[in-house]
């Protein structure tokens, strides 16, 4: 008896918030920015590049959750960014580092077209990759 009731008190301690912290914080939801960019044939592979190195840095930035890079199977030209923020300040903040600039910079006349959008998560599932 006095052992389950250490055990139980044990437990019951790993649910007990302390001062200040609600016992199961969720962690806010988090923002999410949709680039779809139509690239410059000839300039595919070099952009690729670029942006590789831009999301390896990104990931390396406060408040980044995930940097993903992709492209539509029908066209390789047509690349999207899929990106999750803590918060649009993050987005923001990642905006104004010089590995952005440079990226940037390095890629305007590559990018024939581009489409940038904020978006709210529903739901999100992953398996890992």
């Amino acid at each position: 008896m006095h052992k389950s009731i250490l055990t139980a008190t044990a437990i019951a301690t790993l649910f007990v918030s302390l001062p200040g912290q609600s016992p199961r914080a969720e962690s806010p939801a988090p923002y999410i920015n949709l680039v779809e960019l139509v690239i410059v044939p000839s300039e595919l592979p070099k952009f690729l590049e670029f942006a590789k190195d831009n999301a390896a840095n990104a990931m390396k930035d406060p408040g980044v959750r995930e940097f993903n890079i992709t492209q539509l199977t029908t066209n390789p030209n047509h690349v999207v960014f899929y990106e999750v923020y803590d918060n649009e300040a993050a987005l923001n903040a990642h905006r104004a580092t010089d590995h952005f600039k440079k990226y940037q910079a390095a890629t305007a006349s590559m990018v024939a077209d581009r489409n940038v959008r904020g978006m709210a998560p529903v739901a999100f599932h992953s398996d890992g990759h």
